[in-house]
């Protein structure tokens, strides 16, 4: 029988590392609690009415179709039994000889997970459709609303987190209600909503340089977005959030703050971080049993400085593929490869139309020139044909007209 890989989480560590054994003499499970990847850079598009969820995502079956080696089981993991080597299902047991586990991250609240409820955050497709709902029917309430303050905070949308995910989110709502949607109501002017970027540290894109994120700070500012810096939420309901003793109230409030791990860790009985992140080895194997591999945002990895490796997805993809030579070359009783490096390509980040910036280390881009090839990477590294050709039409489409195509209410009833 030949060794048996099961890989956990189908993102883009667990893909990569599937696809990447795809020559092996070994059968490969993949197992994931939904039957599609989804290529999560750009949920938040989905969330803005900019582009569908079929744009962004890809099922499983499909992508792996090709490869004779691989199984795909859908399932929710409940649990791992490192003794009996098994993966715990809710209703099956799937057993292994090696093990990948790349289940990706969660919302992280800080403690207060009640605010979950009123704050909610992107990391899947549903998170993304129903953010999509609450802001189409804020701006649907705001019409039909015949108070001008309670019109007024239907028509407020505040952003807590200024990240990466935080920044373009920010930027798209503005392009949105300010733009696309400016002559769709008769009541209301979408041009009049506000939109508030809260940041608890200093300044936004806290990860890029300094003058990138300045130039991202003012881009945002040009679109209308108001930015508070240095205002940690202190509570959040479903009318609005406290910074500290301030009170702002608003329609829609999107969560962009922070992660945490998956339950992997409590799974393994593992050493963890504040996240929730395994803490594993060099060669990205559990100490104390090397025959569990932990990658991607479920992972504690540090660089040859001791720095912690970000939750980004060319990290997730360079473990994936590590892991896949590790295991070939063990299979063919060859060296395996020395601790796995990470290759820091830099890190792009789009504010609306016609401006990014990107920080390939090396090299500093900002404006529409950034903004062209923030568009080329993101449609290059898409899975599939079909998802960049849609994608690339969907932009140029936006970009000649100044409209959304994907701005439908589909989820939730929409008396609510």
């Amino acid at each position: 029988m030949p060794p048996r890989i099961v890989v956990i989480g189908a993102g883009f560590g667990g893909l990569w590392a599937a696809s990447a054994l795809a020559r092996a003499p070994a059968q490969v499970t993949v197992i994931d609690e939904r039957n599609y990847h989804l290529f999560q850079p750009l949920l938040y598009q989905v969330a803005t009415a900019g582009l569908s969820p079929a744009d962004i995502a890809a099922p499983i079956r499909g992508i792996l179709s090709r490869q004779r080696n691989a199984h795909v089981v859908l399932g929710h993991v409940v649990g791992i039994d490192k003794a009996r080597r098994v993966v715990r299902l809710r209703d099956r047991e799937v057993p292994y000889d090696w093990l990948i586990v790349a289940t990706g991250a969660r919302h992280a609240y800080f403690g207060h997970e009640e605010w979950a409820a009123f704050a909610p955050g992107l990391k899947n497709i549903d998170d993304a459709t129903q953010l999509r709902r609450r802001i189409l029917m804020a701006l649907e309430r705001a019409e039909q609303e015949p108070d001008a303050r309670a019109r007024q905070r239907l028509m407020t949308f505040v952003v807590v987190g200024g990240g990466a995910t935080g920044v373009e989110t920010a930027g798209a709502i503005a392009e949105l209600v300010k733009v696309a949607l400016a002559r769709d109501f008769r009541v209301i002017n979408p041009a009049m909503s506000r939109i508030i970027l809260i940041e608890a540290g200093p300044r936004v894109l806290p990860s890029f340089a300094p003058s990138l994120s300045a130039a991202a700070q003012r881009a945002l500012e040009r679109h209308g977005v108001e930015i508070r810096l240095g205002h940690p939420v202190t509570r959040c309901d479903e009318a609005g959030v406290m910074l500290g003793e301030e009170r702002v109230e608003c329609g829609v409030t999107i969560w962009a703050a922070g992660v945490m791990a998956s339950p992997a860790a409590q799974w393994l009985e593992a050493e963890h971080d504040l996240a929730g992140r395994v803490m594993v080895g060099r060669d990205l194997r559990l100490p104390g049993d090397h025959q569990i591999f932990v990658i991607g945002d479920t992972a504690s990895v540090r660089d040859e400085a001791g720095k912690p490796l970000p939750g980004v997805a060319t990290v997730a993809k360079q473990e994936g593929s590590y892991v896949a030579r590790w295991l070939l070359a063990r299979l063919a009783g060859m060296p395996v490869p020395p601790a796995f490096h990470y290759r820091d390509y830099g890190e792009l980040a789009t504010v609306g139309r016609n401006f990014a910036v990107v920080d390939f280390r090396w090299m500093k881009l900002k404006g529409r020139i950034a903004w062209f090839v923030w568009c080329v990477a993101h449609i290059y590294f898409l899975i599939g044909f079909r998802n960049r050709l849609a994608v690339a039409m969907d932009w140029i489409w936006a970009y000649l007209t100044f409209q959304r195509g994907a701005r439908l209410i589909t989820a939730g009833d929409p008396e609510e």
